[in-house]
């Protein structure tokens, strides 16, 4: 669907967005896997000099009893505090709402930020919570069986993949 030079494409919009709407002294936090590599891509493209966070929300999930442990279990990482901090939060693909609102979660064990913009690279349909992105990369919509991942860190390319796939 889209490779490396679409998603720097992608990305560098995303980069723009972020430019405009840009709250004070932000932390850039990317959620596990794909959130965590456009995250970083984020990071260096726009200068930020304070270090990056990610996040890990397999144990926030509300599916854990149904899906089960997931098997890289990494640490969390947020190396400053976030209390009263402008935090952008980073996902590689925004579906259900369900992943953003374990994150959420996470964040606020850690503390109360100021503020929380959400920065997706695919924002795509299928709602279950009402959760929207601030900045977004591309909109798509899917049929019901289809799903989008990302694959990487090293030449990223995003993949649609049919149910059982």
């Amino acid at each position: 669907m889209a490779h490396s030079k679409e998603i720097q494409s992608l990305l560098e919009s995303m980069a723009t967005q972020l430019r405009e709407r840009m709250p004070a002294d932000p932390l850039l936090v990317g959620i596990h896997s794909g959130g965590a590599w456009i995250a970083a891509e984020l990071h260096s493209r726009m200068g930020f000099t304070e270090p990056l966070g990610s996040l890990d929300i397999t144990f926030y999930r509300d599916d854990f009893t149904r899906v089960g442990v997931h098997p890289q279990v990494r640490a969390s990482d947020l190396p400053v505090d976030v209390d009263g901090r402008n935090v952008i939060l980073v996902d590689d693909v925004l579906q259900t709402g369900r992943t953003i609102r374990a994150a959420l979660n996470e964040i606020f064990d850690y503390g109360r930020p100021r503020s929380i913009t959400l920065a997706v690279l695919v924002d795509r349909d299928a709602r279950e919570l009402p959760i929207q992105p601030d900045v977004v990369g591309r909109k798509l919509e899917l049929a019901e069986h289809q799903h989008v991942k990302l694959a990487g860190p090293d030449d990223m390319q995003l993949n649609i993949l049919e149910d059982g796939t």
